[in-house]
């Protein structure tokens, strides 16, 4: 917490992040700053419609990465070399400069969600925080999820990887970023590649319970029908966990997690206890203090100590 005279840092001034840029200053603005920070180039020109829109949400996207990525626009009609020497054929053209070297680009306009990716890519390249850490990314990269951009999502944390290998919060990320695209095989994959030191982590086990989550989806049956069976004939254990799974591949997790926690309640060790150990795979898959999670498990145990 802030006392009453400390102040909290400055954030970087525009002019320090956007900057114009020319065939002259290419060397300094460019290949000399992208040793320290990632710098986005765009090459651009009064008359280019699509300049005009492509333009303002690259300085938007720069000046919320808070100085871990700096940018240069460079007017292709007053500067000709360097767009020459990059083989520039059209604007908007975009490049991404990182320890002297193009590493990056793309050419016209992007939708938003893609200009953050292509931000937030260069901020884990650059290494995101100063002392390495890779949090906010992550954390960019877990709301494009969110908002239902994978694409975007796993391009994020597979540079994250790039930098940091065996960051788990990263591999769990990209896996889940599979799932939302209905690449069960890939997500798993991922994780199976993630380094043995850290195949154990909280968030490597989260994914790997979401894909087995993701796998009894695929063979869920209707859930119209399976209530049917449970209410014609509630002692009827397997119509009941058959329930709960397509009710969890439903989106209907709470009420899955009900319906296992009634089998437990009927027997607990039916099924050499199948819906114990199916309980704790929900539980895993969901995040720490998800309140589905919490007060199952708070049931669960009640019931374990009764």
């Amino acid at each position: 917490m802030l006392g009453l005279n400390d102040s909290a840092p400055a954030a970087p001034a525009k002019d320090d992040l956007i900057r114009e840029g020319s065939d002259a200053s290419f060397m300094k603005d460019v290949v000399e700053t992208s040793k320290t920070v990632p710098v986005i180039v765009d090459f651009w020109a009064p008359w280019c419609g699509p300049c005009k829109t492509l333009g303002p949400a690259l300085e938007a996207a720069v000046t919320k990465a808070g100085g871990k990525v700096k940018m240069v626009k460079i007017d292709v009609d007053r500067n000709q070399a360097v767009a020459g020497q990059l083989q520039v054929q059209s604007i908007p053209t975009v490049y991404a400069f990182w320890q002297g070297q193009p590493v990056d680009g793309f050419q016209g306009a992007l939708p938003g969600s893609e200009i953050e990716a292509f931000v937030n890519k260069l901020v884990a390249l650059g290494g995101g925080e100063e002392d390495g850490g890779l949090a906010e990314a992550i954390e960019a990269a877990q709301a494009m999820l969110d908002e239902g951009d994978a694409v975007g999502a796993a391009e994020v944390f597979g540079a994250i990887l790039q930098e940091d290998d065996k960051n788990a919060a990263a591999y769990a990320g990209l896996a889940r970023a599979h799932l939302a695209m209905d690449q069960v095989d890939q997500a798993e994959a991922v994780l199976n590649g993630a380094p043995a030191e850290i195949g154990r982590t909280p968030e490597i086990d989260a994914a790997f319970a979401q894909i087995a989550l993701a796998r009894q989806a695929s063979n869920a049956g209707p859930v119209a029908e399976l209530r049917g069976r449970v209410e014609a004939d509630p002692s009827d254990l397997q119509a009941r966990y058959d329930l709960a799974t397509a009710l969890q591949a439903n989106g209907e997790t709470a009420e899955a997690v009900d319906e296992l926690l009634e089998i437990f309640r009927r027997d607990r060790e039916w099924n050499d206890g199948a819906a114990k150990a199916q309980l704790f795979t929900i539980f895993e898959a969901l995040p720490a203090k998800d309140p589905i999670a919490l007060a199952g498990r708070r049931r669960l145990s009640s019931m374990i100590f009764a």
